[in-house]
């Protein structure tokens, strides 16, 4: 782990592993998230003689806030890494909440992205065509909510949530997400990568739940980009029972970026679909 500044003096925690002269997967976590890698995704970027970069996005971890960010934000600061790593061009991927985040690289960095992975990504809100909130479990309808409120009302949502986060095991990492994952999602979380996902939470909230308030706020507000702007290879993968971002957003996604190659997976759930072809999503990515 390693700390960056940034031009206007914000820090970026920073974290590198792989091969040193090997090409670049810029990886964007999910949301709450942090620059923590977990070891199945790392395994299978080595094992292909890349690299593998991450960053906690600001306001997580000890990364400085960018209060206001918009989704779009987030490729000022990947050009800022990939030339701290002297890296002319590099592949991005996204889980998640860091779906958008790659989508806007591939949209705006076009010139150094070569290829763009999209992992369960979330969709915009309020566009034509989508119900946002629908097939959510309730804990995300609740935490949409209370951000369509506005800051105030969000922070203390997200602030009631942090103490236990904070304290999260890895045996607990199932029943904390309670309502979020169906069962072929609870089936994964064991063992190494559960450990993972509790340590990378309590590292994203160490500091305060800016970075998490910052990503859900941009969510609901205009990205900054046009999805129809992404002219490099896009690979978009979406679980029919995700209950975290559902199947819905996916299928939406997919009619809106030009010539992407979607994987609509039936029956995979918002990890599930990551942890189990983690391995085709990176081989089918390195091939752009």
């Amino acid at each position: 782990m390693s700390m960056i500044t940034l031009k206007d003096g914000r820090d970026l925690e920073v974290e590198v592993s792989g091969p040193e002269a090997g090409d670049v997967v810029v990886f964007h976590h999910g949301t709450p998230g942090g620059s923590e890698q977990a070891r199945f995704m790392a395994r299978a970027v080595h094992a292909r003689g890349l690299r593998l970069v991450t960053w906690s996005r600001p306001g997580y971890g000890a990364s400085t806030r960018q209060a206001g960010r918009t989704v779009a934000d987030v490729v000022a600061d990947t050009t800022a890494v990939l030339d701290h790593l002297g890296a002319q061009t590099c592949l991005v991927a996204g889980w998640s909440g860091g779906g958008p985040h790659a989508l806007a690289c591939g949209a705006l960095l076009a010139d150094r992205v070569r290829g763009v992975l999209c992992i369960a990504g979330v969709a915009p809100y309020g566009v034509t065509g989508l119900d946002f909130l629908a097939g959510m479990g309730a804990d995300n309808i609740e935490e949409f909510g209370e951000a369509l409120r506005g800051e105030d009302a969000l922070r203390t949502w997200l602030d009631a949530q942090r103490p236990e986060m904070l304290e999260l095991t890895a045996d607990q990492v199932a029943d904390s997400l309670g309502n979020l994952i169906p069962p072929v999602d609870a089936a994964v979380l064991t063992g190494e990568f559960s450990e993972d996902l509790a340590s990378e939470f309590r590292q994203a909230l160490s500091v305060g739940v800016d970075g998490w308030l910052d990503d859900d706020l941009a969510f609901t507000r205009p990205w900054g980009f046009d999805l129809a702007g992404i002219a490099v290879p896009t690979y978009l993968w979406q679980g029919s029972d995700d209950l975290m971002v559902p199947f819905a957003h996916g299928q939406w996604l997919a009619g809106q970026i030009p010539g992407v190659t979607a994987h609509l997976e039936q029956g995979e759930g918002h990890l599930s679909v990551g942890i189990g072809a983690f391995y085709r999503m990176l081989d089918e990515l390195t091939g752009a």
